[in-house]
């Protein structure tokens, strides 16, 4: 047995959650060091752990022959509960896998069962363990922010750690909701959305303020103080006092329209229409409900789906349906909690969560997510009111998720058999790469890589290639790099196969020299096994429908025009295409944006803004002579003198 000091346990947010007094240690089993399932070579391993613990607070993870986590849990006193597992008999045939695989676990102490639980979750979302419950949504949500720091604040969507002062709104379910209720807020409020940096450099309004959407404080259209009230009443309007905000305007309005002051008053009344926008777009009565987030759980056939509504000073800012995985043999009321514990690691709690069932450990979870928000939170079961009227529809919808989830996820299954079976694949692939390239005649070229398993597209493992070698007009040669580049690194990185960064099939964007290509660059990489095919458009030119697939012993392939098959292939090459398409032009921009002026030394922004003014492009400053660089506003004689001498230098 070893006994290794860990470190502290990583906290995403940076908060500082636990005493500095816990403990870390990873203690090993010394049988079963084959790394093959067995359940004696587990139990020993963690009979090994036992001898070691007290009865103390923490968190455990069980780890396999090579080091990956199985299973993390808590435990209100360890010893106890980690020496259940060596209660062969008691356990479910998932438990005996795990334990089987077990070979050494990893112990964390904490000060209490509530900061375990906290802890737990962290690692969860962390290590994805194959034996927990995971809640599979790996987006973050959206807030609103109002920028503290300015005179003048700003709103704006916020995703990710919430770093910057100022006041947050939400979560909000999907970025779509939040960007339609900001466009009413600035109807609304008239705050201004641009960037500080684009503020400071405003001379006159900008078109937001054209349209009525923003006060113009860059220019002075509102003077501080004025601008001060819109920003209360905009914290009063998203902290649940809408109707106090909506009467305070209509005063407002009436008292222009009988001082005769129309142009105000209509202002008044766009605003009071924004205001009615927003609340009309509440597709769920939440009315009286203040701040709380709903969940209800709906299961068949083994399946799950989860409903998040999420309620705002009475407002619901959206709802999206969850589905966990790894749920087998695990209660719903259990798998319900699992999916809170882990939620609330990304989202801050309101005061209020609502729910279908009573949980197991509910006091235990009030008391987690109370450390976490700094204040009670109180999780409820409502038999009555509107409260219990919000609860069934989240309920209702729950059902309808799942039930949309099944058909789709059965349509997906179908599809991807009968891709394996026209693709000639050995099994129904879990990951699909799809490459293509971008350039303008050979310049600023750059590839691209998508990534597609069973449950759609996997974003964050999208990449791009900035073309190196191949610079001329060669789509080949460039489809050469990149084939190189990507699998160079898979044979250093994961020459196993085993940390899933192999592909199971490879979509090409082009026809049979795009193919010859890949096969090729592979083949001197001694890679022969990884499926390829390409995609080309057919004899005639630009339909679709009409694709031809051409596989690497030269044949090709074509699918009826109504294929299920061809349109999942038609999604997955047009989804490269517009990923190249678009990071070629964000290439591009960067590219128009600079000038020859920055290779001079010494010459920054405002300089290199009054020479192109003075003499309108980069080419006629090179071109000046000495006396009229000495005549550009803002140039000295010395400046002027190191300008002419940078372009004009012997040799």
């Amino acid at each position: 047995m070893s006994r290794t000091p860990a470190g502290s346990p990583p906290d995403p947010r940076g908060k500082e959650r636990f005493h500095e007094e816990r403990a870390a240690y990873t203690v090993k089993g010394t049988a079963g060091g084959s790394g093959q399932p067995d359940l004696n070579a587990g139990v020993e391993a963690i009979r090994e752990v036992v001898r070691t613990l007290k009865p103390k607070p923490g968190v455990y993870r069980m780890l396999d022959a090579r080091g990956d986590v199985l299973y993390v849990g808590k435990a209100r006193a360890l010893k106890n509960r980690v020496a259940n597992y060596t209660q062969v008999a008691n356990l479910t045939n998932r438990l005996q896998r795990m334990v089987s695989q077990t070979r050494a676990m990893e112990i964390v102490t904490t000060n209490s069962e509530a900061e375990a639980l906290l802890l737990e979750a962290q690692f969860i979302k962390r290590f994805r363990p194959p034996y927990n419950v995971l809640l599979r949504d790996d987006k973050s949500f959206p807030f609103i922010l109002l920028r503290a720091g300015h005179d003048f604040p700003r709103i704006m969507k916020h995703r990710g750690a919430r770093k910057a002062v100022g006041n947050y709104y939400g979560p909000f379910a999907s970025a779509g909701s939040v960007n339609t209720t900001i466009n009413a807020l600035q109807k609304l409020f008239l705050l201004r959305s641009c960037t500080d940096s684009f503020f400071s450099r405003r001379d006159r309004p900008c078109l937001l303020y054209q349209i009525k959407r923003c006060s113009a404080p860059c220019v002075g259209r509102i003077d501080e103080a004025g601008y001060a009230e819109l920003v209360a009443e905009a914290k009063d309007f998203l902290s649940g006092k809408s109707d106090a905000v909506q009467r305070k305007i209509e005063r407002q309005m009436q008292e222009a329209a009988e001082n005769l002051d129309f142009e105000t008053a209509a202002m008044l009344r766009d605003r009071l229409r924004a205001a009615t926008f927003i609340q009309g777009t509440q597709a769920v009565n939440a009315a009286g409900v203040g701040d709380a987030d709903v969940f209800a759980l709906a299961a068949k056939g083994g399946h799950i789906a989860v409903q998040g509504f999420f309620v705002r000073g009475g407002q619901n800012w959206g709802h999206r349906a969850f589905f966990p995985s790894h749920t087998q043999d695990v209660s719903e009321d259990e798998v319900l909690a699992r999916v809170l514990a882990q939620f609330y690691e990304e989202v801050p709690p309101p005061r209020t969560i609502l729910v279908d069932r009573e949980l197991p450990e509910r006091e235990l979870l009030e008391q987690a997510f109370g450390e976490l928000a700094g204040r009670k939170v109180e999780i409820s079961q409502p038999q009555r009111g509107d409260r219990r009227r919000l609860l069934e529809q989240a309920s209702r919808n729950a059902v309808e998720a799942l039930d949309r989830r099944l058909a789709e996820t059965g349509t997906q299954a179908r599809v991807l058999r009968e891709m394996t079976e026209f693709l000639e694949l050995a099994d129904v692939p879990q990951r699909i790469e799809v490459y293509d390239n971008s350039h303008i005649q050979g310049t600023k070229a750059l590839g691209a890589m998508v990534v597609a398993g069973p449950e759609g597209l996997v974003k964050n493992q999208y990449r791009k290639f900035n073309i190196r070698s191949a610079q001329t007009n060669d789509d080949f040669a460039m489809m050469r790099e990149v084939m190189q580049r990507r699998f160079s690194r898979a044979l250093e990185e994961d020459p196993e196969r085993e940390q899933g960064m192999w592909p199971d099939l490879v979509l090409i964007d082009g026809g049979k020299g795009q193919m010859s290509a890949v096969r090729d660059t592979l083949e001197e990489l001694g890679i022969e096994d990884v499926p390829l095919i390409a995609i080309a458009k057919g004899p005639h030119h630009g339909r679709e429908g009409r694709e031809v697939f051409h596989f690497p012993d030269g044949r090709e392939k074509m699918l009826p025009t109504n294929s299920p098959v061809l349109f999942y292939l038609q999604r997955l090459r047009d989804e490269v295409h517009r990923y190249a398409i678009g990071a070629h032009r964000d290439k591009r921009s960067r590219a128009i944006s600079a000038s020859p002026l920055d290779e001079i030394p010494g010459i920054g922004p405002a300089r290199k803004r009054a020479l192109l003014l003075h003499f309108g492009t980069a080419g006629k400053v090179r071109a000046a002579a000495l006396d009229d660089l000495k005549r550009v506003p803002g140039v000295s004689a010395s400046v002027a003198q190191q300008i002419y001498d940078f372009y004009h230098a012997a040799g």
